[in-house]
């Protein structure tokens, strides 16, 4: 069998659940895939590799059965906390997935590299993942240059824009209703006293729940429902917007400098709602992929997106006011996509995306 063809196997861990999926290289038909609800268990090592293999194992062998084949060639994980909890998955992970699948290369992601890859494949840019938390990636695609990270940081210390952001900022608002202070909002008072009851009771019943984001984010949709007819409601669509822009703008890949010129100047003119007439001609602070002519591309994903024309409109509005030269696209798949991709790429020894731990971890 050529090294460039086989079985390659993704794998998509988060708060949610486990997904899986297997794809013949090459191969024109549908991968196969299978998911679960119930999460990865999180341990005093971080993210707990045998309660992962667990499910993995498992699927991967019946997908295989599936398809008619016994091995996978490559494989890449991309978990939620690979980062920060992933020790006992880069000691474990290697030899169990060799032994067990015949796995020869694996690579191990941050889910924000592997929704990256699934929204824009392995081409240059940023990609800003925002649901009930929310995290912004980049790259130029050089070893040098490696992967920009912006925010990520959890509800408490950040995650600006995000759907724990916006719920939290619904209820502030809803409780300044409550009070009687300036800035309040009696349209998502009535919502807040619909979905949690009398407006004293919440701290009680918010405060002590470990899935406290989740909790914030489950109001954001009623922000976005209010946000046509309710000022307030739509003020906070429009700074979550201005936050996932910024984010944005924070990772996408820094400008070649353009002939004749020192690069100092366009971030500054950008704040400042200033154009330089000269960033048409050499592609704008984020806009040249390395002296193509090309512009770099900026992709939003996640659930966060299902809020719809509340959000969609202001923030496409602040992209092009924060990045004005950068291409905006719909995201092309999801993070088990992303997954697929990299582990196609290190099959056919095509991986273009920076191996930068702990971002992004290939072990051959």
């Amino acid at each position: 069998m050529s090294p460039a063809t086989g079985h390659v196997l993704g794998v998509d861990s988060g708060g949610s659940g486990i997904r899986v999926a297997l794809r013949a290289v090459p191969g024109s038909g549908p991968d196969l895939t299978w998911s679960s609800s119930v999460p990865v268990a999180v341990g005093e090592r971080g993210i707990d590799a045998r309660s992962l293999l667990g499910q993995v194992l498992p699927a991967a062998r019946s997908l295989l059965a599936r398809a008619g084949a016994q091995r996978c060639e490559a494989v890449c994980v991309g978990a939620a906390g690979m980062a920060s909890l992933g020790a006992d998955l880069r000691a474990v992970l290697p030899p169990a997935l060799s032994e067990a699948l015949g796995v020869r290369t694996l690579a191990l992601a941050t889910d924000a590299v592997t929704a990256y890859a699934g929204a824009l494949g392995q081409r240059p840019g940023a990609v800003v993942a925002a649901g009930t938390g929310l995290i912004a990636v980049g790259t130029d695609l050089t070893a040098e240059g490696g992967w920009r990270r912006a925010d990520g940081w959890g509800h408490l210390l950040g995650d600006c824009g995000s759907g724990a952001w916006i719920g939290r900022a619904g209820l502030e608002a809803a409780m300044r209703a409550y009070d009687g202070r300036a800035g309040g909002s009696h349209a998502l008072l009535e919502c807040l006293q619909a979905v949690f009851g009398p407006p004293p009771e919440l701290p009680a019943a918010l405060y002590p729940r470990a899935d406290r984001p989740a909790v914030l984010a489950s109001f954001a949709p009623e922000v976005a429902r209010c946000a046509p007819a309710d000022p307030v409601a739509a003020g906070i669509l429009r700074r979550a917007a201005r936050h996932i822009a910024e984010a944005a703008a924070a990772v996408c890949p820094p400008p070649p400098p353009r002939p004749g010129r020192e690069d100092t100047s366009a971030a500054t003119s950008r704040q400042a709602g200033l154009a330089d007439p000269a960033d048409e001609v050499y592609g704008g602070a984020h806009g040249d992929v390395r002296g193509t002519g090309e512009a770099y591309e900026v992709a939003v994903t996640g659930g966060l997106l299902r809020m719809g024309a509340p959000l969609l409109t202001p923030l496409h509005e602040e992209l092009q006011l924060q990045l004005p030269y950068v291409r905006q696209v719909a995201a092309a798949g999801e993070p088990l996509d992303g997954a697929l991709c990299v582990a196609e790429a290190l099959l056919t020894d095509s991986l273009l995306l920076p191996a930068d731990p702990p971002m992004l971890r290939v072990v051959c």
